[in-house]
């Protein structure tokens, strides 16, 4: 009985779920100010004053019309958000999405039992993959702890779609699928795919009802790894997911047509839990520098990642891991939370399996092999060919800042995400002469089925501060002064932004609801000053906390000629992972990194040195 009652009190992952306060509509009146406020920084007089005509005219016309219709939207759906963005910023857009959409990680294990180390592979590879599987059936028993801040429950939608999760092509938009279900719900599906040398295996990571030990599982990647290293390369069918969308789903329709079959196959590498990656290259990686791994993360070979699947899990082999995911599904934050529980039981249990070496008499991997021909085998060298040229454009920097970190930004009471924001404003300042319009990811979790709003970094503040630090005859004081107006400006949006009185999403909705009703786009969106201040999605800063443990990410930028800025926060250092695309000559990853790291040292020696 004590038992039985332990277990109820037990918090279960989505308990909350139907609790949680549905997403709120701000009010009309304070986006549109702190719209007007957020283009301040782009803006001469002239170009400023013709805006807040255009605003004026929209909040007292149009703009109220839309604003009803929105009100009325949102009355019908505890989120009027979550369709429209999951269309308009992911399943609508053509692009492929497996470079420019999805987001890369490595894991951290080479900071302490796995340091690169050849012939580690298939070793190390069982036990993350029996690690990954653990936190797997966690998810399904509903025992991954529930996230929160303070006591406040936070939205667990998108961990359902981790695993068993993968978007599908279609000619004019894309959709995702999730076959994943708790154990409460029914049956999961409980095999996993591996990708190697342009093969595709799938072997069930469950049985006799338990999961596979990792000496079993190791029985298994051996078994792929000697056959691929033994006989001739497949055809590498992965390829097509990293092509244009809608020339993938023409091909995916094709390949159906081609062979039922195909079909039966394309649905078994949908439904796997994940896809495991064998990859036959060796990045270069220090505990400082993960540069040339959390490239090939992000551009490595595309016929060993599905790029559609919600999780790849990647292993090199030089005994070094990371993801990469699909985000349309689901935010960083989701990668982050697995890979620090899998970096965590590898520390645990010092980088070795502990238990038995026993192997079971367990059925052999199957392989996939898809029936093709002469164009569907031209479609791959087409696609593998387009990957390649745009993937070689790209130039990132991942590296630690390990003069100081978190502790000593706390110390000089400084929040130490507002302290990284404000570095890389001066740092673009400085390399570029003009103001970065800037695109920070606040989460909207405390809501449900909340995902993100947009923190405008570029303030009127940050950039006065800027400015001030270039000017040789502002005084040191001053200088503080002005940094601890632009922090204050920043914490209050982001409080804001996660409180759901951002106003990004509600402008969003706002032209949604136009082109709905077959209305003419408000002059609003039309107006240069609304794409010059990042609308549209044309922020030149692309930006994202990763949190405060050691999870890690890349992502390319939003517009060619700006960056991806993906960070994390520690205690005594700070990771940046900064991308730039090489064919843009303004723009410099290395350089940009180089001037954040001085703006550290500057912003910090203001605190010690603007009191005397």
């Amino acid at each position: 009985m004590e038992n039985q009652l332990a277990k109820s009190t037990e918090e279960r992952t989505f308990q909350y779920q139907d609790a949680l306060p549905s997403l709120p509509v701000p009010s009309l009146e304070e986006s549109l100010k702190k719209y007007l406020e957020s283009v301040k920084p782009f803006a001469n007089e002239e170009e400023y004053k013709k805006t807040e005509e255009i605003v004026q005219k929209f909040q007292y016309g149009v703009g109220e019309k839309l604003h009803q219709k929105l009100l009325e939207r949102a009355k019908g759906k505890r989120n009027w958000l979550e369709e429209w963005w999951l269309n308009v910023a992911y399943l609508d857009v053509r692009i492929p999405s497996q470079l420019n959409v999805n987001f890369a990680g490595s894991a951290c294990h080479i900071e302490h039992y796995w340091p690169p180390k050849e012939g580690t592979q298939l070793e190390r590879g069982s036990l993350s993959l029996w690690h990954n599987l653990n936190y797997w059936q966690l998810l399904r028993k509903e025992k991954v702890p529930v996230e929160k801040v303070g006591n406040t429950p936070l939205d667990m939608n998108q961990f359902r779609m981790l695993f068993s999760t993968c978007k599908v092509p279609g000619i004019t938009r894309d959709s995702v699928i999730s076959y994943f279900r708790t154990e409460s719900e029914g049956r999961s599906p409980n095999h996993i795919a591996v990708l190697c040398r342009g093969r595709v295996f799938v072997f069930d990571v469950i049985h006799e009802g338990c999961l596979i030990t990792p000496p079993e599982i190791l029985r298994q990647l051996t078994y792929i790894h000697k056959k691929c290293y033994s006989e001739p390369d497949g055809f590498g069918i992965a390829a097509l997911t990293s092509e244009e969308r809608t020339r993938w789903a023409k091909a995916r329709e094709y390949l159906i047509h081609l062979d039922s079959e195909n079909l039966t196959m394309l649905e078994k590498l949908q439904s796997s839990i994940l896809v495991y990656s064998i990859e036959g290259g060796s990045p270069f990686a220090t505990p400082e520098d993960y540069s040339q791994v959390a490239t090939m993360l992000l551009t490595g070979d595309p016929t060993v990642r599905w790029g559609d699947k919600s999780y790849n899990l990647i292993s090199f082999s030089n005994g070094l891991f990371g993801c990469n995911c699909d985000h349309a599904p689901y935010d960083a934050m989701v990668a982050v939370n697995i890979s620090y529980y899998v970096d965590e039981k590898i520390i645990e249990n010092e980088g070795r399996w502990k238990g038995s070496e026993k192997v079971r008499d367990i059925p052999l991997p199957e392989e996939l092999v898809f029936t093709v021909d002469e164009k569907i085998l031209n479609d791959i060298t087409q696609a593998k060919a387009q990957f390649l040229k745009q993937s070689s454009d790209l130039q990132i920097v991942a590296c630690f800042f390990t003069s100081f970190g978190k502790k000593l930004t706390k110390k000089k009471n400084l929040h130490p995400d507002t302290f990284i924001q404000l570095a890389l404003q001066l740092a673009y300042y400085r390399l570029h002469g003009r103001p970065g319009c800037c695109y920070e990811t606040a989460m909207t979790r405390h809501f449900y089925h909340g995902r993100t709003e947009t923190v405008r970094s570029c303030t009127i503040e940050a950039v006065r501060w800027c400015q001030s630090m270039q000017d040789p005859s502002t005084s040191l004081l001053e200088q503080q002064r002005k940094m601890l107006q632009a922090f204050a400006k920043h914490n209050k949006m982001m409080r804001d932004c996660s409180t759901g009185k951002g106003f990004d999403r509600h402008l969003l909705g706002l032209s949604l609801i136009a082109k709905e009703e077959g209305l003419p786009v408000p002059e609003l969106f039309t107006d240069p000053l609304f794409f010059r201040s990042g609308g549209g999605g044309n922020f030149v800063l692309s930006t994202s906390l990763l949190g405060y443990t050691r999870g890690q990410g890349v992502v390319v930028p939003m517009v060619h000629n700006g960056y991806g800025f993906f960070y994390h926060i520690r205690d005594d250092r700070f990771f940046v992972a900064c991308t730039a695309w090489k064919s843009c000559p303004e723009t410099d990853a290395e350089k940009l990194v180089q001037l954040i790291f001085r703006a550290f040292h500057d912003m910090m020696q203001l605190m010690n040195t603007a009191h005397l």
